[in-house]
C-alpha cells in the first residue's frame, strides 16, 4: 500500500526486509522460482529483487504493470524498467495485469531489442469493466488464445494469463502455441543506463551523450554551504538547469567535507529521481558513499570510476557486478598515471580482464582517456585521441572523456575545450563529461556529430539552432529573479518542502492576506500539477512530492486562514472508499475545507 523512498514514505531497506522475509519462507518451503509481480513501482520491484538476490541465486522473474500510455503509475517505460531490472539480475522481466494481450504486445515490443534475458506476457482477458459490484472480464478463451502469436512476435518468451483468466484460457493458449520453442533474446549483454522514467542505449552511432558536470562542491562556495547546512535546493536547479540545457546524463558529486557523505548522497538520489528524468552518474573517492547511492537508485547507474588501484578495484568491481552498474574505467595504477596511449593500453586491458572473472562485458563500461593538460605536455591531447582512437577501432569499447582538464592553465579555454571534442568525436568518442552551458562546446559538439554522420539527417544540429519552443515541462525560477509568488508556484510544482514555507512567510510579512495567497497562487500552482499528470508529463512520484508541498503549506497557513474563515460554514464528511489507502487528496480537500470555515468530520482512508 505505500510506495517506496524515494517516491513513498515506505524506507527502502525496511521493504528490502520485509520481502525477505517472504522469500525465505518460499525457498525454505521448497519453491522452485519466484515470480514478482503485479508492481507499480520500479523501487518496490527493486526491493524485492534484491531480497530474493541476497538470499538465493533462485531463478527469479520481475513483472510490472504498464498503464495504457506504456508507463507504471510511477511514469517508469517498459525500457526503462527492463534494464534497471535485468542489470540488477532478474531472470526473465515483462508484464501482467496492466491491458488486454493486444496491448500488452506493445510493451513487449518495446522491451525486446534491449533485453538480454527472457520476456514474459501475462495479460488480463481484456478490459475489465464492471457490472453492479462485480468486476467482469469478456475476453474468451479462444479469442484471448488468438492473440498468442502476436505476443511470441513481439519477443514474449514465456506465456501465461492474469485477472479474469480461467484453466481453460491457459489450456486455449497452450494449444495456440503447439511446439514452438521460446526464442532466445536478440543479445546477451547491453550498455545501457537507466532512471525510473528513462533509458540510454549507449548506441556508438548516436549522437555524443554529454554528463552534466556541475553538481560537484568543488570550487562552488553557495553549494558548500548548502551542504553543509544539509540543503539541497541548489542541486535540485542545477539539475533542471543541465537536463534543460542538453545534457543527457548528471554528475552527481557531494564530497564536502564536514558532511556525511553516505547520508547525503541517499538524500541527493532520492531528490534527483523525483526532480529529473536524466540517469545519474555517481562521482565518489569513498566506495561507501558509491555503494549507497547504486543500492537506493531505482535505474542503472553509472560508476565514476574504476581504476586500477588495488584496493579500489577489489571493492568496487563486486560492487559493480552486484547492482549491475556500469562503470567508466579509468586506466590508472596504483602511483603512475600512463602518459602514453600504448602504455594506457595495457592497463585498460589488465582491468577488463578482471572484470570478466566477475562476468562483466565491453557494454558494462566505458573507458576514460585520461585527459592531461597541454600546458605542461603538448603531446598530451594528441595522446588522449589516440587512445580514443585505439579503443573505438582495436578495442571496441565506449569512451569518455572529462574535457575541461585539457585546458588547465591557458587562455581561451572553451575554445580550446571545443576544438579538442570535436576531434575525440571524429576519433570516436561515446560520452563527455563537461558543462552543457556552455555554448561554444554544445554548439560544435552538435555541428561535429554532424559533420561525421552521427546525427542522422542533421536532426538534432537543426532542433539546437532552431528558435526554441515554450517548453512544456515547467522551468526552475531563479531565486535571485524570481517574485515571492514564483518561488512559492516553484515549490508546488517541484514538490519542494524543504523551502515552501519560507517562502510563504515571505509573503505573509508583506501584509498579503493569507486566503488571497492559497486562491491566487497555491490551487493555481496545484491545478498546474494536475494539468501535466494529465498530460503524462508529470507522473505519480511528482504528483506526490506536490501534494505533499501543497499540504506542508495549507498546515503552515491554517491558523492565519481559521481568523478569516470566521463561522462554521457547515459540517463536511470525508474518507477514501474502502480499498483505496491513498489520502493525499483527501487530506488536501479537508485542510482547504477547515481554512474556509467548513467543520471537517474525517474519516480517514479504506473505509
Amino acid at each position: 500500500g505505500l510506495f517506496v523512498e524515494p517516491f513513498g514514505p515506505l524506507g527502502f531497506e525496511e521493504a528490502v526486509d520485509a520481502f525477505k522475509e517472504q522469500a525465505r519462507g518460499l525457498i525454505d518451503g521448497g519453491c522452485d522460482l519466484i515470480v514478482i509481480e503485479t508492481m507499480i513501482d520500479i523501487q518496490e520491484t527493486r526491493a524485492a529483487l534484491l531480497a530474493v538476490k541476497e538470499l538465493s541465486d533462485i531463478f527469479t522473474m520481475a513483472s510490472m504493470t504498464f498503464e495504457k500510455d506504456g508507463h507504471t503509475l510511477g511514469g517508469t517505460p517498459p525500457e526503462s524498467a527492463l534494464i534497471t531490472l535485468q542489470s540488477l539480475g532478474a531472470d526473465a522481466v515483462g508484464c501482467n495485469c496492466s491491458a488486454g494481450p493486444e496491448q500488452m504486445a506493445e510493451f513487449i515490443a518495446a522491451m525486446k531489442p534491449y533485453a538480454t534475458v527472457p520476456l514474459l506476457a501475462k495479460p488480463n482477458a481484456g478490459i475489465p469493466r464492471l457490472e453492479g459490484l462485480k468486476t467482469v472480464f469478456d475476453m474468451d478463451a479462444k479469442t484471448f488464445a488468438g492473440h498468442a502469436r502476436k505476443l511470441l512476435s513481439a519477443g514474449a518468451n514465456l506465456l501465461g494469463g492474469c485477472c479474469g483468466t480461467t484453466p481453460e484460457h491457459i489450456a486455449a493458449l497452450a494449444k495456440a502455441i503447439g511446439g514452438r520453442k521460446p526464442a532466445k533474446p536478440n543479445r546477451a549483454s547491453l550498455a545501457a543506463l537507466s532512471s525510473s522514467r528513462s533509458f540510454l542505449h549507449l548506441d556508438e552511432n548516436q549522437p555524443l551523450f554529454v554528463i552534466g558536470e556541475r553538481i560537484n562542491p568543488t570550487g562552488k562556495k553557495a553549494l558548500q554551504e548548502e551542504l553543509l547546512e544539509g540543503k539541497l535546493s541548489i542541486i535540485r536547479q542545477m539539475a533542471q538547469e543541465q537536463e534543460r540545457q542538453g545534457a543527457s546524463l548528471l554528475d552527481v558529486n557531494v564530497g564536502q567535507p564536514g558532511i556525511d557523505e553516505v547520508q547525503t548522497i541517499k538524500k541527493v538520489v532520492g531528490l534527483l529521481s523525483t526532480s529529473t528524468r536524466l540517469p545519474l552518474v555517481i562521482d565518489s573517492s569513498r566506495v561507501e558513499t558509491i555503494e549507497a547511492a547504486l543500492r537506493i537508485y531505482p535505474g542503472r547507474m553509472l560508476i565514476n570510476s574504476i581504476s586500477g588501484e588495488k584496493e579500489k578495484l577489489a571493492r568496487l568491481m563486486p560492487l559493480a557486478a552486484k547492482y549491475g552498474a556500469m562503470f567508466i574505467l579509468l586506466p590508472l595504477t596504483d602511483g603512475d598515471i600512463p602518459k602514453t596511449a600504448k602504455k594506457r593500453q595495457a592497463v585498460i586491458q589488465s582491468i577488463f580482464q578482471k572484470a570478466q572473472k566477475l562476468g562483466l562485458t565491453k557494454d558494462d563500461f566505458v573507458v576514460d582517456g585520461l585527459v592531461m593538460a597541454v600546458a605542461s605536455d603538448a603531446q598530451a591531447a594528441k595522446e588522449t585521441l589516440a587512445t580514443v582512437s585505439w579503443c573505438k577501432k582495436t578495442f571496441k569499447s565506449r569512451t569518455i572523456l572529462g574535457l575541461s582538464n585539457v585546458s588547465f592553465g591557458m587562455p581561451g579555454r572553451p575554445w580550446l575545450n571545443s576544438a579538442f571534442l570535436a576531434m575525440a568525436q571524429y576519433s570516436g568518442l561515446t560520452m563527455a563529461i563537461a558543462n552543457p552551458a556552455s555554448v561554444e562546446l554544445m554548439n560544435v559538439m552538435k555541428a561535429a556529430d554532424t559533420l561525421i554522420a552521427r546525427d542522422k539527417a542533421a536532426l538534432h544540429f537543426i532542433h539546437h539552432f532552431a528558435q526554441p519552443a515554450a517548453d512544456a515541462i515547467p522551468k526552475t525560477v531563479s531565486a535571485a529573479a524570481a517574485s515571492p509568488d514564483e518561488k512559492v508556484t516553484a515549490a508546488v510544482l517541484d514538490g519542494d518542502r524543504e523551502h515552501i514555507t519560507a517562502f510563504i512567510e515571505d509573503i505573509l510579512r508583506t501584509g498579503r492576506p493569507a486566503n488571497q495567497l492559497v486562491d491566487e497562487t497555491l490551487i493555481p500552482a496545484i491545478v498546474r500539477v494536475g494539468d501535466l499528470y494529465e498530460k503524462k508529463i508529470y507522473f505519480l512520484p511528482q504528483l506526490m512530492a506536490a501534494a505533499e508541498t501543497m499540504k506542508k503549506a495549507l498546515a503552515f497557513l491554517e491558523p492565519h486562514l481559521k481568523k478569516a474563515a470566521g463561522s462554521d460554514k457547515g459540517k463536511v464528511l470525508l474518507a477514501t472508499v474502502r480499498g483505496d489507502i491513498h489520502d493525499i487528496g483527501k487530506n488536501i480537500v479537508a485542510l482547504l475545507l477547515r481554512n474556509y470555515g467548513y467543520s471537517v468530520i474525517d474519516l480517514g482512508k479504506d473505509v
